[in-house]
């Protein structure tokens, strides 16, 4: 089936073009193929009393009550996956209630049959979270061998033209408009991929707050949107396994950083413990924790 009229359609009343909402709809689910098999309200009540989440599973199920109790599914229709996510862009409840539009004008949000209610729903949340009509997102940049690398930080933004003052080109075409504000995305270091992140970027945090999904989805669109392969930097990134993960975050915090739980995963607040002690010690603070970085602290 060809969905392009009505992504167009989506485009004109949201303004979130279609890419992205494809994007979302073919990492959730394989475009509806396999959206979970589990019954949402026994699986959302036991996440709910169960003690490590319950404040944030007990407002879920409360909204997944008004969802039925606003005529929008019956109990046996919602079915999905084991922490509650519903259809093919795999709402939450909260998520479904606040968000969810009747596209199809049929009197109901049926996000799990209803292909145009998905993604009308999907361009609607992507909104919630900030997303400006007709401004990029994200866009694969190549970098200078020296820069100021601590200023490549999701937190920190400057004017397009700052970045290019400081040797920044795009790997294909042009840079957006000199005067937008963008952050440098350095998911890998500086030998890594290279990204200017526009603030549209923030609708894909705000859709899901792991950086790994959110780039993947926002490059995934700019794949779609006509950009090429990435250029990848220079490819040579020496990741740390589980193991040195764990045991650099333990120095981190001996540093009395705080890299968040010790867990060998490299999550948010471990690279900016990293950060932090690549500017104490003098190295490239690029926020990614290198073998670089682990053997100095060893030593």
């Amino acid at each position: 089936t060809n969905y392009k009229d009505l992504l167009i359609q989506i485009e004109k009343d949201f303004g979130v073009p279609p890419e992205p909402i494809v994007a979302f709809w073919a990492l959730e689910s394989d475009f509806g193929a396999f959206t979970g098999k589990f019954p949402i309200l026994s699986a959302i009540t036991t996440l709910a009393y169960d003690c490590r989440r319950p404040g944030m599973f007990r407002p879920q199920l409360i909204d997944a009550l008004k969802v039925i109790q606003r005529g929008d599914l019956m109990p046996a229709e919602m079915i999905g996956n084991w922490a509650g996510e519903l259809g093919g862009t795999q709402f939450m409840a909260s998520d479904y209630f606040d968000s969810g539009v009747d596209y199809d004008k049929d009197g109901r949000v049926n996000l799990v049959k209803s292909i145009p209610d998905t993604l009308a729903s999907a361009a609607q949340f992507l909104v919630h979270h900030g997303w400006v009509r007709h401004q990029p997102w994200l866009q694969e940049v190549k970098l200078p061998s020296v820069m100021r690398w601590e200023e490549a930080d999701l937190t920190i933004q400057h004017p397009v033209s700052q970045w290019s003052a400081w040797g920044v080109t795009p790997t294909q075409g042009s840079l957006a408009d000199q005067n937008m504000q963008a952050s440098l995305l350095l998911p890998m270091g500086r030998l890594g991929p290279a990204f200017l992140a526009y603030p549209n970027f923030q609708a894909f945090l705000g859709w899901n707050s792991s950086l790994v999904y959110s780039t993947t989805a926002a490059v995934l669109a700019t794949r779609l949107a006509g950009a090429g392969p990435l250029y990848r930097g220079n490819g040579i990134v020496k990741s740390l396994d589980q193991d040195q993960m764990l045991q650099l975050q333990k120095l981190l915090a001996a540093m009395g950083l705080d890299p968040g739980p010790l867990d060998g995963k490299l999550g948010s607040a471990t690279r900016t413990a990293a950060k932090q002690a690549q500017l104490k010690l003098g190295l490239p603070a690029d926020s990614y924790p290198s073998l670089e970085l682990l053997q100095k602290l060893k030593h």
